[in-house]
């Protein structure tokens, strides 16, 4: 899996309009999130830096729960974006995710569990559990 990392405002103009996950490494206006929205129309979930996650407005987290968009806090450990502009979750967690699933672990100790071995957050981790891993 795949999540493209934004590092300007104006990226946004040039994304592929069918991006899913997208890692905004600025801290982005309200604007900024309605032209993501706008530009690309699948998108389903867009990851902030815990500080710049707090301070996302209450209309904006309205309005992306409207549009079923989750907004999650996170961090791309360790990318380069002058290498690559994707950050690829690597297959290893993948895989381990759905050996927990099938094993019939709680999704919520799947969560923990991978999170804790992978740095990446539980909220991505529950969202890869259950798009790339359907029960």
């Amino acid at each position: 899996m795949k999540i493209r990392v934004v590092s300007s405002r104006e990226e946004i103009f040039t994304l592929n309009p069918n991006e899913r996950v997208v890692h905004l490494a600025f801290r982005p206006s309200n604007k900024d999130i309605f032209s993501l929205v706008e530009n690309c129309p699948k998108i389903e979930v867009i990851q902030l830096p815990k500080s710049y996650r707090r301070t996302v407005s209450k209309s904006i987290e309205m309005f992306l729960e409207m549009q079923r968009i989750q907004l999650i806090e996170g961090d791309v450990w360790g990318h380069r974006k002058d290498i690559n502009e994707y950050y690829s979750i690597p297959s290893s967690v993948i895989e381990k995710i759905k050996e927990l699933k099938s094993e019939g672990t709680p999704a919520e100790r799947i969560e923990e569990k991978v999170s804790r071995e992978s740095k990446i957050n539980p909220e991505m981790v529950a969202y890869i559990l259950t798009k790339e891993a359907p029960a």
